[in-house]
């Protein structure tokens, strides 16, 4: 009778609870972590059909798979935006490399290194010829002609600000209560209140 009980049983290979295990082949992997440890960072597009990754001659899918298993043992810190991946090698990730490459600890990534380019001055500190700096003065004539009369009026007493483009008067007092009371900010009280409550 036990040659019935197995005849039941689904076979092994099509059992749904168990998922497709994904293989990254190790020289696709070693590949991956190689171009990891060289820049210190790596971007991908979420895209899992396709073929190759625009830096690597590695499946897109195989990229974003290793990085997710970098992701949980704390290797790399993700970042995603606009449909893109970002993965940004931490330093127990250095070490992991490291060790997985087989190289000294003189070596680190890109994102370690110094800039070799020297430090951009200030602007501005240079020669007095260097660059241009806007008109030159004249005596009393401020640098930009044009905007010396902007709000740089003569000023009367507080409150009197002169001119056409003065601002409002003391005594006015702006209301903004329409035909409709009840409706928009500070109209009235709770659900179709009339202006009687207000006052």
């Amino acid at each position: 009778m036990c040659w019935v009980a197995n005849a039941f049983a689904p076979p092994a290979s099509s059992n749904p609870i168990s998922p497709p295990s994904q293989i990254i082949s190790k020289k696709n992997r070693r590949e991956i972590c190689k171009y990891l440890f060289h820049e210190g960072v790596l971007y991908d597009k979420k895209d899992y059909n396709l073929a190759k990754h625009p830096k690597l001659d590695v499946p897109n899918l195989e990229v974003i798979k290793l990085m997710q298993s970098f992701k949980s043992k704390e290797y790399v810190r993700e970042t995603f935006s606009w449909q893109y991946y970002y993965w940004y090698l931490t330093n127990d990730g250095i070490e992991h490399l490291r060790t997985f490459l087989n190289l000294p600890s003189e070596v680190v990534p890109n994102t370690l290194k110094k800039s070799s380019k020297p430090p951009s001055r200030p602007f501005g500190s240079g020669p007095p010829g260097d660059r241009p700096r806007g008109p030159p003065r004249d005596g009393d004539r401020p640098r930009f002609g044009d905007r010396d009369g902007y709000r740089g009026g003569p000023r009367g007493a507080p409150g009197d600000f002169g001119g056409e483009k003065g601002g409002a008067p003391a005594e006015f007092q702006p209301s903004f209560r329409g035909s409709r009371p009840g409706f928009g900010r500070g109209g009235g009280g709770a659900f179709g209140a009339g202006a009687s409550s207000m006052e």
